[in-house]
């Protein structure tokens, strides 16, 4: 029903910034909650940013918090993440997701487990 795919990933240097985006298409897009989550190399995928169906509510991981800012455009059905003073440990394959009937709340929405689909992912490096 929804398919997700990222763009805006690259290389950048420390205190940088970038700026990802998720294209989404198919049915009921505004009925999907929409989170941005990032792998690294060797450790299991985490949560990073999270926003609400009306865009009006985010959740963001302790890690990023004031330097990353998600948003979204219903209109344009675009999900977007503003990455700010990047950091070496930024480092990963970023991944947009969107979840059906999920619970607005934090510890449902920082889940992988409770999304149901995922976009291919873009990488983001951040040199020292």
């Amino acid at each position: 029903q929804v398919q997700l795919v990222e763009s805006g990933g690259g290389l950048v240097q420390a205190g940088g910034s970038l700026r990802l985006s998720c294209a989404a298409s198919g049915r009921t897009f505004s009925s999907y909650a929409m989170g941005w989550f990032r792998q690294a190399p060797g450790k299991e995928r985490e949560f990073v940013a999270t926003i609400s169906l009306s865009g009006g509510n985010t959740y963001s991981a302790d890690s990023v918090k004031g330097r990353f800012t998600i948003s979204r455009d219903v209109g344009q059905k675009t999900l977007y993440l503003q990455m700010n003073s990047l950091k070496p440990e930024d480092t990963a394959v970023y991944y947009c997701a969107a979840a059906f009937r999920v619970a607005p709340l934090s510890t449902v929405l920082a889940a992988a487990r409770n999304y149901d689909y995922w976009g291919q992912g873009t990488q983001v490096t951040v040199s020292s």
